[in-house]
């Protein structure tokens, strides 16, 4: 896969920062607004496919690591997975980050959503954690994919063939 012109990736790196803030908006607001871990990790996962076909596939294969995307995801389900037997430790499905001292656990009234960020408890951080799960997967599978186009492309130079 070669690189698109000029124009694309320059406008392709100038949407990039703007495509991962909202992405991780979506994250951090999921326990208040429509969204959460899998759709924020979706939209920063479409941000790295759209520099993954800009620049195409030899540049993407030295910027983006399949090994750290893989870590990733492999990390954020152990985070997600530890923090659901942390609160189920404690008591079924308890809120084990409320009080004031923790940064997401101001406690509010039942039906009430002052619209605070602070007041999830722990979605936030299962939100995060499925995030960088959602967004590890992404690069993993893109990366799988053009890991195999390279080895196509390879192989059609070894039978003469042009494309």
């Amino acid at each position: 896969m070669r690189e698109m012109s000029k124009v694309v990736r320059t406008v392709s790196n100038i949407l990039f920062p703007f495509i991962l803030i909202f992405g991780f908006y979506i994250v951090l607001h999921g326990h208040l607004t429509p969204g959460g871990g899998f759709q924020g990790g979706a939209v920063i996962g479409s941000a790295v496919a759209l520099i993954i076909a800009a620049h195409g596939s030899k540049k993407a294969l030295k910027l983006f690591n399949k090994n750290l995307f893989s870590l990733g995801e492999s990390g954020g389900l152990l985070l997600f997975i530890g923090l659901a037997f942390a609160g189920l430790s404690t008591a079924f499905f308890y809120n084990f980050i409320t009080g004031e001292d923790f940064i997401f656990g101001e406690s509010v009234d039942y039906g009430i959503n002052s619209g605070n960020l602070n007041t999830g408890g722990t979605v936030p951080l299962m939100n995060i954690f499925v995030g960088l799960e959602v967004v590890s997967a992404f690069g993993v599978i893109l990366l799988a994919l053009l890991s195999g186009l390279k080895y196509n492309k390879g192989e059609e130079e070894e039978m003469g063939g042009e494309n």
